[in-house]
């Protein structure tokens, strides 16, 4: 897979900014929107970093197999809460009814 995407640096370079975006989207984006302007600036931020841990990736680094680790962990969290969540419901429920 490492050399692969060694071999690919345009899809490493996507499928890590997919990533890196989707971790920023769901752990540090603040409730309100920011303006275009800063959001534009904010993405374009997010590519040079990307284009710099492209750079690691093809050096060797297991950066996307990380990332996917990172994704994969934040799933199983909010897997976590929505598991929880229904049992408070059913919880909440059978104590009205009782």
């Amino acid at each position: 897979m490492q050399a692969w995407f060694a071999s690919n640096p345009i899809v490493a370079y996507i499928v890590i900014f997919v990533l890196i975006t989707y971790v920023y989207n769901k752990v540090f984006r603040v409730r309100q929107k920011l303006p275009l302007v800063k959001e534009i600036f904010l993405y374009l931020l997010m590519a040079m970093g990307t284009f710099m841990l492209l750079i690691f990736q093809i050096d060797k680094l297991p950066i996307i197999q990380c990332l996917l680790v990172a994704v994969g962990l934040m799933l199983l969290v909010r897997v976590r809460y929505f598991i929880e969540g229904r049992q408070k419901k059913k919880a909440e429920a059978s104590a009205r009814n009782s």
